[in-house]
């Protein structure tokens, strides 16, 4: 005997009951009708966790040089030695520019690790790295003997990372718009980095 729905009884025929349920479900879920919102973003724990450690490092290290240049820690010369070393470079202003170096450093390091306004705080170390690459141009790529600008370009390689691919999901600038529109955002800092390293060494230099 046929198992299926009997019409006259108004059973519903298990096999069209069956395909109205998954047309159904495939409708709510969008992937019939076209009207699916787009996924949220997951965590990817790769990615994100290797900006975090690239945060960490590249923050952390200009932390330690603010703090050399501001407090004269960790065997740092302070600002009246840092303005005596800016001199020697053939700078001018020199303590209002040691001054705003190591407030650069430390301020910028420290927003760089919590992952805060990370575009600007990345955009400000690269400009002091633009700066130091321009200075030591001359000197060619190895930083021994001849004092070369490699270590500096590294560290803007880090900065101009973190401007341009954000600070990833561990940062408190997550959900901000920036973070949101990384891309827009990273190149307008970008170049605000970069023009403004240059700047402070074409006006700054007697």
């Amino acid at each position: 005997m046929s198992q299926q729905g009997d019409p006259r009884r108004g059973d519903p025929d298990p096999l069209i009951g069956s395909g109205a349920q998954q047309t159904s479900v495939l409708s709510d879920s969008g992937a019939v009708d076209g009207t699916r919102r787009p996924a949220r973003p997951v965590w990817n724990s790769g990615a994100d966790l290797g900006l975090l450690v690239l945060r960490l490092v590249l923050g952390g290290t200009f932390v330690a040089h603010g703090c050399q240049k501001l407090f004269g820690l960790f065997g740092g010369p302070g600002v009246g030695g840092f303005a005596d070393v800016l001199a020697g470079y053939g700078y001018r202003a020199t303590e209002a520019l040691a001054w705003v170096t190591g407030a650069t450093e430390l301020v910028g390091g420290a927003l760089v690790v919590l992952g805060l306004f990370t575009p600007l705080a990345a955009a400000g170390l690269l400009g002091i790295m633009v700066n130091a690459i321009a200075l030591k141009w001359g000197n060619g790529f190895f930083a021994a003997p001849g004092g070369g600008f490699e270590l500096e370009l590294a560290l803007a390689a880090m900065s101009a990372a973190l401007v341009l691919g954000g600070p990833g999901r561990a940062a408190l600038d997550k959900g901000r718009s920036w973070f949101r529109h990384p891309v827009a955002t990273g190149w307008i800092c970008l170049l605000i980095g970069i023009g403004v390293g240059l700047l402070f060494f074409l006006l700054l230099r007697t």
